[in-house]
């Protein structure tokens, strides 16, 4: 045959790859997602192999380690204790409460790690939902966004280097910057969870936390999965809000809306591959049906290549002991 063109040429072998290849994924790309638990023990969780509920100190160490393996970030989840869940989640801006104490344990172990801090009500809120709720089952969102507020002030207080709000109420990211300046804590950022999608991804997480509704379902303030016009103007709307950063949640199954976002934002974007796909490949791997590592960095790699600039992941730790070479 005689051909000009001969793109198998540039696949040649691995060097030439790596010359022509287009999207690098690196260990300073991941935000490792941190769980966390009162007391001095840690316990495995069930619905997410290989992840753990930490104790203070194992939360400290595993974070440490993490950062010492180039992962640059992390972002903490507690595991409430059922007797301090109220229908107020008044524990949420408790200044001795669980995420306050590991901030500043982490800070004062590691002061480079960027710590994030996810900002909703579902962990101490007795309904297991983000926000507050109405005596008839209502989603309160003005209500639910003054304590956010409060929530954020807590942890910057404690020295968060950025709050994540999940919670999808409508106003919230203008209002938390507005209650951040107030206080002086112009330099702690915002990461909006701005496409946060109903997904039925999310089971192993509510089960890791113990965090699920008691009641109805989250379709009234998370998106409908069938919506990308919406995502838009979610973003739109935080951005002009005053987000530093925006966020699509799930990463795998919304790799459209990743790239949809990458293309109208000059803002840096967040995608979370979540419990849901962390299982997935974990279940396969242990069945033998995939190879774990080979399916992981894909995955990844499908979700930087959509246009994501940072990827909160279960795997930062391994993928970036892999690409150290550990």
């Amino acid at each position: 045959m005689e051909l000009l063109a001969r793109p198998r040429r540039n696949r040649r072998t691995e060097s030439v790859r790596s010359l022509v290849r287009e999207t690098v994924l690196s260990a300073g790309d991941l935000i490792y997602p941190l769980f966390l638990q009162e007391g001095d023990e840690e316990t495995p969780i069930a619905s997410m192999p290989g992840c753990t509920r930490w104790s203070l100190g194992g939360l400290v160490k595993e974070a440490v380690e993490a950062y010492e393996l180039g992962v640059p970030a992390v972002v903490l989840f507690p595991k409430v204790p059922d007797e301090l869940k109220t229908s107020g989640a008044e524990e949420a801006w408790n200044p001795e409460g669980l995420i306050p104490r590991a901030v500043r344990a982490l800070k004062a172990a590691c002061p480079r790690l960027a710590v994030l801090t996810d900002i909703a009500l579902d962990p101490y809120n007795s309904d297991g939902h983000d926000g507050l709720v109405s005596e008839d089952g209502r989603i309160l969102n003005d209500e639910t966004v003054e304590v956010l507020c409060r929530q954020a002030l807590c942890h910057a207080r404690a020295g968060a280097d950025i709050v994540a709000p999940s919670d999808m109420m409508d106003g919230r990211v203008a209002a938390l910057r507005e209650a951040l300046d107030g206080e002086g804590f112009t330099d702690v950022g915002i990461l909006s969870y701005a496409a946060k999608y109903a997904s039925a991804y999310y089971g192993p997480f509510r089960g890791a936390l113990d965090s699920a509704p008691k009641a109805g379902d989250k379709k009234t303030y998370q998106m409908d999965p069938a919506n990308v016009r919406e995502a838009i103007r979610e973003a739109e709307l935080d951005e002009a809000e005053g987000a530093d950063m925006l966020m699509v949640k799930p990463a795998g199954a919304y790799l459209d809306i990743i790239a949809v976002l990458r293309a109208r934002t000059m803002l840096p974007l967040a995608a979370y591959q979540v419990s849901g796909e962390y299982l997935m490949i974990k279940s396969a791997a242990q069945a033998g049906w995939v190879n774990e590592e080979q399916v992981v960095m894909e995955s990844l790699m499908a979700i930087k290549r959509a246009g994501a600039d940072m990827i909160l992941t279960y795997f930062a730790k391994s993928v970036a002991a892999r690409l150290r070479g550990c």
